[in-house]
């Protein structure tokens, strides 16, 4: 059985209350990683082999662009691959600066778990940039965005897969994103069909933003979509932003899977390199859509339950959010192979 995942304590409780992010029954295996995590992200995961009993060899044409429909693109893998979207408040991922308020280097935004399954549905989990953690030596809890900032995808990773009990060797792979690369996307397709469950208004001159989104079924543009992915609800704006993280995946993978090769998916992939950072190959990233894009695959999304906001004007003061003091152990399981026992990693 997997260590169950660290719990948050409340940073705002009574005085000489534990606080922060609990460590699994390993601390020194967990500062290690943590430590780790302050490497330059290629040099972190250099360790990481091709996944080869994942992605079998050889890969097919449809790699090269020869592919008619998407089981032709490419082998999907074996068993579920878990993939950490981080989504950097800047134009571009590896841009000194963000494009957002305060300025200052960048952070991640938004951040999804992706499983996607050979034989299932995409396994969505949006998790809140705004999560507090704690990491070990540390006096105060940070959001779990702002570790992108000091120790970039490594220590991102390492933090969500103790929060979440994530197995060993998960999440695969990482990928990140700038806002830049979400209009890029848009743009190749024209247009994606989206469903705002509400208007969406609101101006920020300093950042040059101006939102302006009516309710409903409707085609939206690369800035739309982006706006649509910012906005949030002041009223309840973690959830909120969730919400909108939740419509927008699912929009792209519906207006990817309508429109298939189509829209020459080795070219889409091509064109995105370097708007973007991680660690897929070429060749995973097409076998990883041939299985997410199939028609009968659709999306299935997960909540992490959060704890209700505190009043406290310390807590407000931060923004941070807490989890639920008790989730389910392993939180988000993976499916069980043929032989009904849970994926395991593949041997580097």
């Amino acid at each position: 059985m997997p260590n169950r995942p660290p719990r948050l304590r409340s940073r705002w409780g009574p005085p000489g209350h534990p606080s922060g992010l609990r460590p699994p029954r390993d601390r020194r295996q967990w500062a290690r990683l943590l430590k780790q995590g302050l490497i330059a992200a290629a040099g972190a995961f250099a360790g990481i082999s091709l996944l080869n009993l994942v992605w079998p060899r050889p890969e097919p044409a449809g790699i090269s662009g020869e592919a008619d429909n998407l089981s032709d693109l490419a082998n999907v893998p074996n068993r579920p691959v878990t993939v950490l979207v981080i989504g950097v408040d800047a134009d571009q991922p590896g841009e000194d600066t963000n494009n957002a308020a305060p300025a200052g280097p960048p952070n991640a935004d938004a951040l999804l778990l992706l499983r996607v399954n050979p034989g299932g549905p995409l396994q969505v989990l949006p998790l809140p940039a705004s999560l507090a953690v704690q990491l070990p030596g540390q006096q105060r809890p940070q959001s779990l965005g702002s570790l992108y900032r000091s120790g970039g995808p490594a220590l991102t990773a390492d933090a969500v897969r103790e929060l979440v009990g994530l197995p060993a060797g998960r999440p695969d792979r990482y990928l990140v994103l700038g806002r830049g690369t979400l209009r890029a996307l848009v743009d190749r397709l024209g247009t994606v069909e989206a469903n705002p469950p509400r208007s969406m208004r609101y101006t920020d001159k300093a950042q040059k933003l101006n939102i302006d989104l009516q309710a409903g079924v409707q085609r939206l543009s690369p800035e739309q979509m982006e706006h649509l992915a910012r906005w949030r609800d002041p009223a309840r704006p973690v959830e909120s932003r969730l919400d909108n993280q939740r419509e927008v995946v699912g929009s792209l993978q519906r207006e990817l899977s309508v429109q298939g090769m189509r829209v020459d998916l080795p070219a889409l992939v091509e064109g995105l390199q370097g708007q973007v950072n991680s660690n897929l190959t070429r060749g995973e990233v097409l076998s990883l859509m041939a299985a997410a894009l199939r028609p009968e695959s659709g999306v299935s999304f997960t909540s992490l339950p959060l704890a209700p906001t505190r009043q406290s004007q310390a807590a407000k003061a931060t923004g941070l959010r807490e989890l639920a003091a008790s989730l389910p152990d392993p939180f988000w399981p993976e499916p069980k192979t043929a032989s009904g026992d849970p994926a395991r990693a593949a041997a580097p």
